[in-house]
């Protein structure tokens, strides 16, 4: 499999094409949460639940999950929400977005899911309570009208908040993170899904995407959020991105 980085350079707001992520996501559909665990080392689970603690979500909350894969942000923005709060799982990925309502029957959970494109979300404006997307902004073809669809669907006062990788600047961590993302992480993936140039692909779009401060600013170019904050992971494994919808 073949994919055009050109556009996931730092100094563009561009992302990839869409039709090619989602045939990269539909071929690693099935295989994708085993791998995701293996290359993360399982660091993404209780990663998730720092993102939904920071996010502030409570019981009775409504929200949107963005580009949501199989949904395990979602199932564990259930778990926080409980019964009197709603949880929308949305893809634009047909193969990701099947494998959800199979796990939400098996965890005994009540999470919807739709089809839904993070650029031009059917949603009516102050929606939900909390937007959020997991490891999604990165293969979105725009992030900043991404991020302006997910703070008009966002109720004032709510909640945007995204967790995702991009270009270390720790100079201690960077060598060791780059090295792993570059020559195991393909490795691993390849292994685990056989399909190789897709994790290759999923390297290069984090080396290349923004972080701190450069993402902070594709959101404040939303013009639609406010309190912005960056907590980072790992010393720049990952990142979470938080902003107030005015």
């Amino acid at each position: 499999m073949s994919l055009n980085t050109e556009n996931t350079s730092k100094s563009q707001k561009k992302g990839p094409n869409p039709e090619d992520i989602k045939n990269l996501f539909n071929s690693i559909s099935k295989t994708y949460d085993k791998t995701n665990d293996i290359i993360t080392m399982g660091f993404v689970r209780p990663w998730r639940k720092k993102m939904i603690s920071h996010s502030g979500a409570k019981s009775g909350d409504k929200v949107l999950d963005c580009a949501t894969g199989t949904g395990d942000l979602a199932f564990e923005f259930k778990k926080v929400v409980g019964p009197t709060g709603t949880v929308l799982g949305t893809d634009f990925c047909k193969g990701m977005l099947e494998e959800g309502p199979k796990k939400a029957k098996l965890l005994n959970l009540d999470v919807q899911f739709e089809f839904a494109d993070a650029t031009c979300l059917q949603y009516e404006d102050n929606s939900f309570d909390i937007t959020s997307i997991g490891y999604g902004i990165r293969n979105v073809s725009d992030p900043v009208k991404a991020l302006c669809e997910m703070a008009r669907v966002t109720k004032p006062g709510g909640t945007v908040i995204v967790l995702e990788t991009g270009d270390t600047k720790n100079p201690v961590l960077q060598p060791f993170i780059n090295i792993y993302f570059k020559h195991i992480v393909p490795r691993l993936g390849g292994w685990t899904s056989g399909n190789r140039p897709a994790y290759e692909y999923l390297n290069k779009s984090s080396n290349h995407f923004p972080s701190k401060n450069d993402f902070l600013n594709l959101m404040n170019q939303t013009g639609q959020l406010q309190g912005l904050s960056c907590k980072t992971l790992m010393g720049g494994a990952s990142f979470i991105y938080k902003g107030t919808v005015n």
